[in-house]
Order: structure tokens, then sequence, then C-alpha cells
């Protein structure tokens, strides 16, 4: 190869056309960079994961003759717990120790979608999760953010 041609080639230059070439002839799905958003915003070194202690998919006793149960799940990280009801009309849960917080539902190509606990440490959700989904828990000096699993 020539060593004149290497001298003259901007590697650097190269790659910023490319990348605009590529935005116009195939541009990303705002679909997919909603998604790559939310992963990124998962990777919060201050957040806590919450350990999946309890899914009623698993380890609750089946009950002969019942249908459209509803599936129980328990989080723990420390000393917060998380319980949550998934339904088919959305979902319902609350924080304990009780206290206030935000809780985003992730999952899908959709945003986050943000609850506000209650007194109680409860909160609801008239969209039930679908696909797989998290949870992420904001309190004023807290993130607690949960295994992703399979509505």
């Amino acid at each position: 190869m020539n060593d004149d041609v290497n001298e003259d080639f901007d590697s650097g230059l190269l790659e910023e056309e490319l990348r605009q070439a590529a935005a116009v002839l195939d541009p990303l799905p705002p679909a997919l960079l909603q998604i790559a958003v939310d992963a990124y915003a998962l990777h919060d070194l201050d957040a806590r994961v919450a350990e999946l202690t309890f899914d009623s998919l698993v380890d609750a006793i089946p009950v002969r003759g019942a249908t459209d149960v509803p599936r129980m799940l328990t989080f723990t990280a420390g000393e917060v717990t998380l319980d949550v009801e998934v339904t088919a009309e959305g979902l319902m849960g609350q924080v304990l120790p009780p206290r206030p917080a935000r809780v985003e539902v992730l999952g899908g190509p959709q945003p986050a979608t943000p609850l506000t606990t209650d007194d109680l440490g409860r909160f609801t959700s008239a969209t039930p999760p679908s696909g797989p989904f998290a949870l992420r828990l904001r309190t004023d000096d807290d993130v607690v953010v949960t295994e992703w699993l399979r509505a």
C-alpha cells in the first residue's frame, strides 16, 4: 500500500461520514432508542438490586379450580421489601417499611411508567406489564431495582 495514501487518510472523518450515511439510510427506530436509554438508566452504580424472594408461580401451593389467580411477588433489598400483585387489570404493590417513593415500571419499548406511593407505601397501575418487566424504586436517598421477570 502506498504510504502517501496512509498520510492523507483521516479515519475519524471517514467514521463520521459513515455514521451520517447510516443515520439517513438506516435510521435507528425510536422504540429501540428508548430501550437503549432505559437499559442505560438501569446502569446506576448507586442502585441496589432487589432479590426475588417469593414468586407465587413457583413458591405457592396451587388451588384446585382457581382461575385467573394474581401473581404475587416479593422483592427484598436489605431492609426494604417490595410486595407486588400482578393481574390482567394491572399491578398494585406496597413498599415496606412504608415511605414516600416513586416506583417506575420498566419494560418494552414504552417509557417507564412513574407511580407514586401513598402514606402506607402503596402504589397501583391500571396497565399490566407485558413481556419482561422490572421495577425501579426511588426514595430521597435510595434507588432499588428489581430483577427482570416475564409477565
